[in-house]
Protein backbone atom coordinates (compact mmCIF):
# COMPACT_ATOMS: atom_id res chain seq x y z
CA UNK A 1 0.00 0.00 0.00
CA UNK A 2 1.20 3.73 -0.28
CA UNK A 3 -0.23 7.16 0.66
CA UNK A 4 -1.79 8.06 -2.29
CA UNK A 5 -3.94 4.44 -1.87
CA UNK A 6 -5.50 6.04 1.31
CA UNK A 7 -7.01 9.02 -0.28
CA UNK A 8 -10.93 8.72 -0.32
CA UNK A 9 -10.85 5.54 1.94
CA UNK A 10 -12.95 6.15 5.17
CA UNK A 11 -11.08 4.95 8.90
CA UNK A 12 -11.86 4.73 12.22
CA UNK A 13 -9.23 6.22 14.14
CA UNK A 14 -8.59 5.67 18.05
CA UNK A 15 -5.96 7.88 19.83
CA UNK A 16 -4.78 6.96 23.82
CA UNK A 17 -2.39 10.09 24.98
CA UNK A 18 -0.21 9.76 28.14
CA UNK A 19 1.65 12.12 30.12
CA UNK A 20 5.74 12.43 30.20
CA UNK A 21 5.23 9.62 33.19
CA UNK A 22 3.46 7.14 30.94
CA UNK A 23 0.13 7.42 32.44
CA UNK A 24 -3.15 7.52 30.05
CA UNK A 25 -4.46 11.23 30.26
CA UNK A 26 -7.47 10.56 27.65
CA UNK A 27 -8.64 8.35 25.14
CA UNK A 28 -10.82 9.59 22.06
CA UNK A 29 -11.88 7.68 18.52
CA UNK A 30 -13.44 8.96 15.66
CA UNK A 31 -14.21 8.90 12.13
CA UNK A 32 -13.26 10.20 8.89
CA UNK A 33 -12.07 9.94 5.24
CA UNK A 34 -8.75 10.67 3.84
CA UNK A 35 -8.56 14.02 1.87
CA UNK A 36 -4.68 14.52 1.24
CA UNK A 37 -1.75 13.14 1.83
CA UNK A 38 2.03 14.09 1.76
CA UNK A 39 5.01 12.19 2.95
CA UNK A 40 6.58 14.97 5.35
CA UNK A 41 3.01 16.78 6.93
CA UNK A 42 0.44 13.60 6.90
CA UNK A 43 -2.25 12.13 6.48
CA UNK A 44 -5.66 14.82 6.60
CA UNK A 45 -8.82 13.13 7.52
CA UNK A 46 -12.47 15.01 6.90
CA UNK A 47 -13.84 13.94 10.11
CA UNK A 48 -17.55 12.25 9.72
CA UNK A 49 -17.89 11.96 13.46
CA UNK A 50 -16.18 13.67 16.26
CA UNK A 51 -14.93 13.62 19.93
CA UNK A 52 -16.67 17.31 21.12
CA UNK A 53 -13.42 17.90 22.21
CA UNK A 54 -11.84 17.39 18.59
CA UNK A 55 -12.50 20.91 16.45
CA UNK A 56 -14.73 19.56 13.44
CA UNK A 57 -12.91 19.40 10.04
CA UNK A 58 -9.52 17.79 9.44
CA UNK A 59 -7.24 15.96 11.33
CA UNK A 60 -4.15 14.74 10.43
CA UNK A 61 -1.96 11.86 11.53
CA UNK A 62 1.67 11.19 10.51
CA UNK A 63 2.24 9.76 7.42
CA UNK A 64 2.69 6.15 9.17
CA UNK A 65 1.41 3.10 6.79
CA UNK A 66 2.23 0.71 9.54
CA UNK A 67 -0.45 2.02 11.92
CA UNK A 68 -3.39 1.71 8.78
CA UNK A 69 -5.39 -2.10 9.20
CA UNK A 70 -7.77 -2.99 7.21
CA UNK A 71 -11.20 -2.98 9.11
CA UNK A 72 -13.40 -6.52 9.84
CA UNK A 73 -17.12 -5.53 8.07
CA UNK A 74 -19.21 -4.51 10.93
CA UNK A 75 -21.32 -1.07 12.55
CA UNK A 76 -18.68 0.74 14.70
CA UNK A 77 -20.08 3.01 17.49
CA UNK A 78 -18.43 4.46 19.86
CA UNK A 79 -21.09 6.40 21.96
CA UNK A 80 -19.06 9.24 23.66
CA UNK A 81 -17.26 10.19 20.56
CA UNK A 82 -20.15 10.00 18.26
CA UNK A 83 -18.48 7.45 16.11
CA UNK A 84 -21.21 5.51 13.77
CA UNK A 85 -19.77 4.58 10.76
CA UNK A 86 -20.77 1.13 8.62
CA UNK A 87 -17.94 -1.01 7.29
CA UNK A 88 -15.06 1.41 7.39
CA UNK A 89 -11.94 0.93 5.40
CA UNK A 90 -9.34 0.85 7.87
CA UNK A 91 -9.10 1.03 11.55
CA UNK A 92 -5.65 2.91 13.18
CA UNK A 93 -4.62 3.17 16.18
CA UNK A 94 -1.66 5.79 17.83
CA UNK A 95 -0.46 6.30 21.49
CA UNK A 96 0.62 10.31 21.66
CA UNK A 97 3.42 10.74 24.36
CA UNK A 98 3.97 13.99 26.33
CA UNK A 99 7.29 14.98 26.32
CA UNK A 100 7.23 17.29 28.71
CA UNK A 101 5.98 17.83 31.93
CA UNK A 102 6.95 21.19 33.18
CA UNK A 103 5.47 23.42 29.91
CA UNK A 104 4.12 26.40 31.21
CA UNK A 105 0.66 27.65 30.43
CA UNK A 106 0.32 28.95 26.96
CA UNK A 107 4.09 27.49 25.42
CA UNK A 108 4.07 24.57 23.09
CA UNK A 109 3.96 21.13 24.25
CA UNK A 110 6.01 18.38 22.65
CA UNK A 111 4.19 15.21 21.53
CA UNK A 112 5.63 11.59 20.39
CA UNK A 113 2.97 10.38 17.73
CA UNK A 114 3.79 6.27 18.56
CA UNK A 115 1.98 3.94 16.09
CA UNK A 116 0.43 0.48 17.24
CA UNK A 117 1.78 -1.89 14.91
CA UNK A 118 -0.28 -4.53 15.82
CA UNK A 119 -3.69 -4.86 14.77
CA UNK A 120 -6.97 -3.25 17.03
CA UNK A 121 -8.81 -5.76 18.59
CA UNK A 122 -12.40 -4.69 18.11
CA UNK A 123 -14.82 -4.40 20.91
CA UNK A 124 -12.56 -4.95 23.81
CA UNK A 125 -11.21 -2.34 26.25
CA UNK A 126 -7.91 -0.96 26.41
CA UNK A 127 -5.55 1.50 24.21
CA UNK A 128 -5.71 -0.83 21.50
CA UNK A 129 -9.09 -0.90 21.36
CA UNK A 130 -11.17 0.66 18.49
Amino acid sequence: MDLGDLIGKTCVVGVSYFDANGDLLKQTQFAGVVQRVDAEHGISMRLQHSDPAVAPGDFIVPPVLEAWFKAPPGHYRHAPSGVDIENPDYLVTWDVHRQRQDTPEGRHEWWDWVPNTQQPQVGTAGPDSV
